[in-house]
């Protein structure tokens, strides 16, 4: 099943996907940090406002990825000195093991080839084990570890992850 990525740029189009993403985070992240730590992250990351201020003033492109006409996941990126940064790169539960984050990665591997962007770089929890194995499995390599103070007594713990495009 071929998969479309599909810009996001109204109003209804970022309420989808912060909808989504609540959903995702709250089911996905439960295992690897507090629900407390979860609420915030999706209030201040992953909420319609700041996903606003990410695409019209942070340079950030946000898109929905579908297969037919379903809403699978979401990802957001943002061109970073020759680089892209996958910023988001979200799948909901049911539609995990197909192919999905393959596809897209490819399509992203695409994208960075049209912009002569050098690589596609990430941050990825520590103990999100699974997440990490694909990364791997995709052609990440882990660059370095970062502790972020996110604010509210919360920290991201991250490996940064980076992808050479040839």
């Amino acid at each position: 099943m071929d998969l479309m990525l599909a810009k996001v740029e109204t109003e209804n189009e970022i309420a989808t996907v912060a909808e989504m993403a609540s959903q995702i985070w709250f089911e996905y992240f439960v295992s690897i940090i507090s629900k407390e730590q979860i609420a915030y992250m999706v209030e201040k990351f992953q909420f319609a406002p700041a996903m606003t201020e990410q695409i019209k003033r942070q340079g950030y492109e946000y898109y929905v990825m579908k297969a037919e006409s379903r809403n699978v996941g979401y990802l957001a990126v943002r061109e970073d000195e020759g680089k892209l940064f996958l910023s988001k790169f979200y799948i909901r539960k049911e539609e995990r093991g197909k192919g999905y984050a393959s596809q897209a990665m490819e399509q992203l591997t695409g994208r960075c080839k049209e912009r002569k962007l050098a690589s596609i770089w990430l941050t990825v929890n520590r103990h999100n084990h699974s997440a990490i194995a694909v990364y791997n499995k995709k052609g990440f390599e882990t660059v370095k570890t970062q502790v972020a103070d996110i604010g509210n007594g919360f920290v991201m713990d991250d490996y940064v992850m980076e992808k050479t495009i040839g």
